[in-house]
């Protein structure tokens, strides 16, 4: 009898559907092409410093359920830090700093009481801000852009670009002017029009192989199951759906595809007709990069575990010491969305990001850099233009054949959230298939 059930890449899709699946008794073999796990949300060790580092910043909302649930199962939720309220700080392209700080009230009124207290704003656009108090109007023209969407409701050039820029550059991972802005309505009604803890922000404790991959190995071991890297698979769906590794041929009972959508077509090499309206819209699928810039410096040069810079290059600063309590400063700085930036030179990178971050904070001006590390993620999440294809389904015309991925069709632009999302509903089409045959 073949393994029962396959799982093909081990990104936070494929970790939590096999690890929902191994939940409910399934067993579970996880085929990992790369030499170690995470896809494009893993961590690799600084040889200089001997530091575990991101592949690049990610940041989780409360409203990230599934997430939560995935990291619960583990018994690593604790290692993720969640803010009480929705705090941010943001220092604008003129280097005035302000605060934005939601009381505890019910959402959405404490993003409008946030807002009326925040003095980087003015009542024009406090009372455009109330025009998206329950997340925007679903009707508006579906081939808008996120800043056609944002004029249709009445938002100020100045909300645009202190908040609802950097929020939709960070979520979609694409400019204002690309990508769709009913995407961005989603996010902002999954965000601020349920609970208030749902705009909340979370920020991980420990690196993401200690939060999610290692203790995701460790429960499908124990459960029974096994991960293999080094495990470059290819499927065939005729007579039934099979697994091709090296010289093994396996047979299981389900598979679960959780491959980037770039990777998708490379794993059927027939291109079985079944899929052929799937594999095209994922080779017709565009690509954005996300980059990184992390620096060390002697001294702190930041109070605040994050600061948003709109109007830059750089969008946002995180502050590693105040997350994992070092005695120096290791910052990352995120350019989201970064076309014009991924093709220039690590040493380019490092020149722009410390221009833009001593003009924000001044205490950087004094500091001594000790190291630099560019980490460019060329494609690191799907486009959300609204000329984009159709995203799939999880289940596929193939019997026994299951799509998951932040690429499916869950609602949700290229998160973690997406990809859990997706993870948990393969893993529930496959019990259902099982349970059926």
């Amino acid at each position: 009898m073949g393994n029962e059930v396959i799982v093909i890449g081990a990104g936070f899709a494929g970790l939590s559907a096999a690890t929902a699946l191994a939940e409910q008794g399934v067993r579970v073999v996880v085929l990992e092409a790369r030499p170690s796990l995470g896809g494009r949300a893993s961590a690799f060790v600084d040889p200089s410093t001997g530091e575990r580092v991101d592949n690049g910043q990610h940041v989780l909302t409360g409203a990230y359920r599934e997430t939560f649930r995935f990291l619960r199962r583990l018994g690593t939720e604790s290692h993720v830090y969640l803010q009480p309220g929705l705090a941010v700080d943001i220092i604008d392209r003129d280097g005035r700093a302000s605060h934005l700080r939601c009381p505890a009230l019910r959402a959405p009124l404490h993003l409008l009481v946030g807002a009326m207290r925040w003095n980087a704003i003015d009542w024009r656009d406090r009372i455009a801000l109330a025009r998206l108090r329950d997340g925007g109007r679903r009707d508006a023209d579906p081939r808008a852009t996120v800043r056609q969407w944002l004029e249709w409701h009445g938002q100020t050039p100045r909300l645009i670009e202190l908040l609802w820029e950097p929020l939709a550059v960070a979520s979609l991972n694409q400019s204002i002017d690309e990508a769709a802005g009913g995407m961005f309505g989603e996010v902002l009604r999954r965000t601020f029009t349920s609970e208030r803890a749902d705009s909340s922000l979370g920020l991980a404790l420990r690196a993401l192989d200690e939060l999610y991959t290692i203790p995701s190995q460790a429960y499908i071991e124990r459960l029974g199951g096994e991960v293999r890297t080094n495990s470059l698979a290819r499927v065939r769906v005729e007579p039934a759906p099979s697994v091709h590794v090296k010289q093994d041929v396996l047979r299981p009972r389900a598979v679960v595809c959780a491959t980037p959508w770039y990777s998708l077509p490379a794993l059927f090499e027939d291109r079985p007709a079944a899929l052929a309206g799937i594999l095209q819209a994922a080779e017709s699928t565009g690509a954005l990069p996300i980059v990184t810039i992390n620096l060390w410096f002697d001294r702190p040069v930041t109070s605040s575990m994050f600061v948003g810079l709109p109007g830059r290059a750089v969008q946002w600063v995180f502050d590693k010491r105040a997350l994992f309590g070092e005695s120096t400063s290791h910052l990352s700085l995120v350019s989201s969305g970064a076309v014009a930036l991924v093709n220039r030179s690590n040493q380019d990178l490092v020149d722009l990001a410390l221009e833009e971050l001593k003009a924000a904070l001044p205490q950087a001006l004094s500091a001594t850099l000790r190291r630099a590390v560019v980490v460019r993620e060329k494609r690191a999440t799907f486009s959300v233009a609204p000329d984009q294809p159709a995203r799939p389904q999880t289940r596929t015309g193939v019997p026994g054949l299951f799509l998951a991925g932040d690429w499916i069709d869950t609602g949700l632009p290229a998160t973690i959230e997406s990809a859990v999302v997706s993870g948990h509903a393969a893993a529930a089409a496959v019990v259902e298939f099982l349970r059926a045959g």
